[in-house]
């Protein structure tokens, strides 16, 4: 079987002493990954460890809305500084090369918005800098990856205004079927990773059911949100096979079909030959 991990953070300081090890052991067991960049420094990295393997490791460049402006984050197992920046267009067109398959991740993220009078000056740069990013991909013919928090109303509206027509995914998709639709009508796939496997809520079923098996995508958002039997450990590329496998469970079909069918369709969406 060959898994496609479609979104993966091994370019992030988690993976600094074993990098190379942990994109070997993917590699060894047939996964491919798309390294994603959240800012210009970890979208550089991303590239430059695309770069090194002639084939099964890509990367996506692009500014996350939490690097829209500074904040203290708690991700589940990280706790890190946000750092404040604008996307430069001509940064990152220095950055584009074959290994480059996709923007992103960008998008909306309302989740941690502050109380005060500043609340309405964040989401106005987040939605410019996220417009900028929609642009960008459209002029350089490449698909988006989506990050949306609590804010699905704003960032589909932009999707329609901005980028009708093009093609992305809805990445780490947590909500219910009645927005993956939407994103699904907008021709977006739908991609799953970890949070599938403890989900309790009975919500990602339901999407898992309802989306047609040629628009779904599996990732595993490494070094977060690791799915069993490693909960609590670091999330790594190789562990996609954990949300293949609850997929397959969940439509009951085999693991197969379903590695093959989201290996194929992640072939597609970013143009990878």
């Amino acid at each position: 079987m060959k898994y496609f991990d479609t979104h993966t953070h091994v370019n992030f300081a988690a993976f600094k002493d074993d990098q190379s090890e942990t994109i070997k052991r993917a590699l060894d067991g047939n996964t491919w990954m798309i390294n994603v960049g959240t800012q210009t420094d970890t979208s550089k990295l991303a590239v430059e460890v695309a770069k090194i393997y002639p084939e099964g490791v890509f990367a996506a460049i692009g500014l996350h809305p939490v690097h829209t402006y500074q904040q203290m984050l708690d991700e589940e197992e990280s706790h890190f500084q946000s750092r404040t920046e604008v996307f430069v267009e001509s940064d990152y067109e220095q950055m584009l090369t074959e290994k480059v398959v996709a923007v992103g991740e960008c998008g909306l993220d309302y989740f941690r918005l502050p109380s005060d009078s500043d609340r309405e000056s964040v989401i106005k740069k987040q939605k410019e800098e996220f417009v900028k990013q929609l642009h960008f991909a459209k002029k350089h013919k490449l698909p988006v990856i989506i990050h949306c928090r609590d804010a699905y109303a704003d960032l589909l509206e932009i999707l329609k205004s901005e980028y009708a027509g093009l093609q992305g995914v809805a990445h780490s998709f947590t909500d219910t079927w009645e927005i993956a639709k939407k994103f699904l009508d907008l021709g977006f796939y739908i991609a799953l990773n970890g949070i599938l496997t403890f989900d309790k809520t009975g919500k990602l079923a339901e999407v898992v059911a309802n989306t047609p098996a040629d628009r779904l995508l599996t990732e595993t958002d490494a070094p977060y949100l690791t799915p069993p039997p490693y909960r609590g450990k670091r999330n790594e590329p190789s562990y996609v096979r954990y949300i293949v496998e609850k997929i397959a469970e969940l439509n009951k079909v085999e693991p197969e079909e379903v590695a093959f069918q989201t290996f194929s369709n992640a072939k597609k969406l970013f143009n990878i030959r």
